[in-house]
C-alpha cells in the first residue's frame, strides 16, 4: 500500500496525501478526514525513510556507547533499557552504535547517513573527539559524562569526584586511617576515561585532607580480577582496613578475596563505592555505596536530547547529580 492508492481511493492527488501526512500544507478538513479515513481502512503506515525525507526527521536517537572492557556492566545495561523506555515516551527508536571514536565507520554511517536525528554518547573521555567532532558541525548530542571543557557541552552525569570523596569521609568518620580504592582497569585511565579520572581525583583529595594512607589500585572489569586486586592490596599493605571501589563488575571478587584471606565484612574490613542500587543490594553483606539512579540518567539523557531537536537555538543545559551514600551493611567502625 502506497500514497498513491490512497490518493486514488479518496479522490485526490499524490501531493495532497503527501500534505496531509506531513503537515507541510494546509489542507481542509473535509479532505484531510477523507484521507486519514482510507488510511485506517487500508492500514496504512508510512514508511519511515519516505516519513523522514518528507519531514526531515527519523524519529531515531542514536545511542553511541563502546563497551569500554570485553563486556557491558549492570550499570551498563541499566542504563541501555532505561534510554530507550525513555525514548519511547517521546515516540522514537534507538539505534545503538558500538562507536569509540569519530573516525569509527559506525560512527561516521550513523551521522553522513543521516539515520538519526541526535546523539547520546556515552564512555565519555576528558578529550573526546566524538564529542569535539559533534560540537563543531553542529549535530544535536547529549553527553554521558564530562569532558574536562564540560561548559561547552550538553551533559548528564553523576558527580564521580564528589561521590568518592563522600566514601573517604565515610570511611574516615568510622575510624579507618589506612584505606584503598579499586579503580577501572588500567588503560581507561590511560585513555583519559572521565569517570575512572574524576573518581581517582576525589578518593586522592579527600584522603589527603583527613590524613589518611591511601593507595589508588587498577582493576579489570570482573570478579577474579577483583579478587587479585583484593590479594594484592592486602599484600602490599597489611594495615588496610577499607576501600572504595568504583567498579561494580569486580565487586563479587572483592568480597570473595577479603572472604579467603579472614577478612569479615564489615567486623574486619568494610568496603563501600559507587555502584548501581541493584548490585548493592545483591551481594552480602549489602554494600554501603552512592547509588548509581541509571533510569533516571538515561530519562534526564533523552529529555535533554529531545529539548535539543525541539528547540535547536536553546542555551546549553545539563545535569549533574550527587545521589547520597545509602548505609548499608558493609561499613562499619574499625
Amino acid at each position: 500500500m502506497n500514497i498513491g492508492e490512497i490518493a486514488r481511493r479518496a479522490g485526490v492527488s499524490r501531493s495532497t496525501v503527501s500534505y496531509a501526512l506531513s503537515g507541510k500544507r494546509p489542507v481542509s478538513e473535509e479532505t484531510r478526514r477523507r484521507i486519514q479515513q482510507v488510511i485506517d481502512e487500508l492500514g496504512y503506515r508510512p514508511n519511515a525513510s519516505a516519513r523522514a525525507l518528507a519531514n526531515g526527521r527519523t524519529s531515531t536517537l542514536g545511542l553511541v556507547f563502546p563497551p569500554a572492557g570485553h563486556h557491558y556492566t549492570s550499570m551498563q545495561l541499566d542504563f541501555i533499557g532505561s534510554v530507550v523506555e525513555a525514548a519511547a515516551l517521546h515516540d522514537y527508536d534507538v539505534l545503538l552504535s558500538p562507536s569509540g571514536m569519530d573516525s569509527d565507520r559506525s560512527f561516521q554511517r550513523l551521522l553522513g547517513e543521516r539515520r538519526v536525528d541526535g546523539a547520546i554518547l556515552m564512555e565519555i573521555r576528558l578529550q573526546d573527539d566524538r564529542v569535539e567532532h559533534l560540537t563543531d558541525i553542529g549535530f544535536p548530542y547529549v553527553a554521558m559524562g564530562r569532558t574536562a571543557q564540560p561548559d561547552s557541552t550538553w551533559f548528564v552525569s553523576i558527580d564521580h569526584a564528589a561521590l568518592a570523596e563522600a566514601c573517604v569521609h565515610h570511611l574516615a568518620d568510622l575510624g579507618h586511617r589506612t584505606i584503598a580504592l579499586v579503580n577501572r582497569p588500567e588503560h581507561l585511565l590511560r585513555v583519559g576515561y572521565e569517570s575512572a579520572h574524576r573518581g581517582l581525583e576525589g578518593f586522592t583529595k579527600a584522603a589527603a585532607e583527613r590524613g589518611l594512607a591511601a593507595q589508588a589500585y587498577c582493576c579489570g572489569d570482573d570478579a577474579a580480577s577483583g579478587q587479585a586486586c583484593v590479594e594484592r592490596i592486602l599484600q602490599e599493605s597489611p594495615a588496610t582496613t577499607a576501600l572504595v571501589t568504583l567498579n561494580e563488575a569486580a565487586l563479587g571478587g572483592l568480597y570473595r578475596g577479603l572472604a579467603e584471606a579472614g577478612r569479615h565484612v564489615p567486623r574486619d574490613f568494610s568496603v563501600t563505592g559507587i555502584a548501581a542500587d541493584r548490585w548493592a543490594e545483591t551481594v552480602t553483606p549489602r554494600l554501603t555505596a552512592a547509588d548509581v539512579p541509571a533510569d533516571r540518567l538515561g530519562g534526564l539523557a533523552v529529555d535533554l536530547l529531545v529539548e535539543r531537536l525541539d528547540n535547536p537555538g536553546a542555551a546549553q543545559r545539563h545535569h549533574l547529580l550527587t545521589p547520597p551514600i545509602s548505609l548499608r551493611a558493609s561499613t562499619g567502625p574499625v
